[in-house]
């Protein structure tokens, strides 16, 4: 998967650009979400759906996937941790409605143990980043050291 972050809308609220790789008979695809996270002390939410950005058009060899939302909430529980996802999404293109039925089904649980092991190693990969004490959504005024999203940009 590629990420790019093309800015902030405000501390809390960001556009980025998602490529994800599929099986060869499956086109690629991509997504331009705008992402909303809430860092609670024991509660981690962050909802996301499909936006229009003018730098992020078409891309040759990808269809362009519609996240209607999707959420994920990662809670601290006695003795671990609580993860959640859900998502309300289109694929695009022309795939048969089992095929997509199919692919969510092993999909949806490939995010959640994704999701589980970025959890479990997020110290010791935040360790390794260029910038390790940048944190968002931790720290709310480090987003305002990123560019900032004009509405303008997301009209089509």
């Amino acid at each position: 998967m590629t990420t790019r972050t093309g800015g902030y809308l405000n501390p809390t609220n960001d556009v980025s650009y998602y490529a994800l790789s599929c099986p060869p008979f499956i086109t690629n695809r991509d997504f331009v979400l705008q992402s909303s996270w809430l860092n609670k002390k024991d509660e981690k939410l962050i909802l996301n759906h499909s936006v229009y950005h003018k730098d992020y058009k078409l891309k040759k060899g990808y269809v362009r996937a519609i996240s209607y939302i999707t959420g994920y909430v990662v809670r601290r529980i006695d003795g671990g941790s609580f993860i959640g996802y859900i998502s309300q999404s289109d694929p695009g293109g022309k795939l048969s409605p089992w095929i997509v039925n199919r692919i969510a089904h092993i999909v949806a649980p490939k995010i959640v143990e994704n999701v589980r092991k970025a959890v479990d190693g997020y110290a010791e990969w935040k360790k390794a980043q260029p910038n390790p004490t940048f944190k968002p959504w931790l720290n709310p005024e480090h987003a305002l050291l990123s560019p900032q999203v004009r509405i303008t940009d997301c009209v089509p």
